[in-house]
């Protein structure tokens, strides 16, 4: 099973933690178990939300921009994996051991990807089909 591992953090922390060479020292060391699991296939941290955008579709389909920082976010993902694993549970044991920034509250949120046999029952062969040469299109193209 596929799942997104979401590093999220209390958004009114966000400018008040910078990286240090320890968090990258102890980030360096889980990373490095993870990938030796063969479990970790992608690893990103992200930049503060005043380096971004959100573009939200009002229920009129009105669209807006919204620039950040994101001050009324209460929670923001600072970072995300994706992770190869055989269960939820296997998922949250390897969370659990993920270090954490001293002083700084974080939640690691677990989400299962979709698989193309979970929409069988309510999509057309026809439309899965298109769908899975898009997903071959894409892995083709990034080797």
């Amino acid at each position: 099973m596929k799942v997104l591992v979401m590093i999220k953090g209390d958004g009114a922390d966000e400018d008040k933690i910078a990286p240090t060479d320890e968090m990258f020292r102890e980030m360096n060391v889980y990373n490095e178990q993870l990938v030796n699991a063969g479990i970790m296939l992608v690893g990103e941290g992200l930049q503060p939300s005043k380096a971004g955008a959100k573009v939200v579709r009002d229920t009129s389909g009105e669209v807006s921009v919204v620039d950040g920082p994101f001050a009324e976010a209460k929670e923001i993902i600072a970072g995300y994996w994706i992770w190869q694993v055989s269960s939820l549970d296997e998922a949250v044991e390897w969370a659990k051991r993920c270090p954490s920034t001293q002083g700084m509250r974080s939640v690691l949120e677990i989400r299962p990807f979709f698989e193309m046999e979970d929409f069988a029952k309510v999509v057309s062969p026809e439309v899965l089909e298109r769908e899975q040469a898009i997903v071959d299109r894409l892995k083709a193209q990034q080797g």
